[in-house]
């Protein structure tokens, strides 16, 4: 069941979980074939974030975060996937309704202004999801 718009949702960028920005930049760089954003600190989550295309560097900021437990648990890697939204709470109703667990129910402040918002991996076959809104 699609619960989505007809037009869909396209992807807006992949999460990797790494313990130093400064330590992968120059790697993803190199991938991207475009240099990194300057790392911005998104304190609400308790990470450091840059981008280097599509791809979201995110780099805990102390060992006692979400992140920095993932990486602890993990290692480095795949954090997340992250999606557009046009309009991040009518997608989060309508996902609610079709018994999608949320982290967030309401959406809340992520990077670069954006409003976010995350599906549980009990939902999403094991892998964390991020909703993205652009601000207005």
């Amino acid at each position: 069941m699609n619960v989505f718009s007809p037009d869909g949702r396209p992807l807006h960028h992949v999460a990797i979980a790494v313990p130093s920005i400064d330590g992968a930049a120059a790697l993803y760089e190199r991938l991207a074939g475009t240099p990194c954003s300057e790392p911005e600190t998104v304190s609400g989550q308790g990470v450091r974030v840059s981008f280097c295309g599509q791809v979201e560097l995110i780099e805990p900021l102390a060992a006692d975060t979400t992140v920095g437990r993932f990486i602890e648990r993990r290692g480095p890697g795949l954090h997340h996937l992250a999606y557009l939204s046009k309009d991040l709470a009518e997608d989060l109703r309508l996902l609610a309704e079709a018994d999608i667990e949320l982290i967030d129910s309401e959406p809340r402040p992520g990077a670069g202004g954006h409003l976010v918002a995350f599906l549980h991996p009990r939902s999403t076959g094991g892998i964390l999801v991020e909703l993205v809104q652009h601000p207005d």
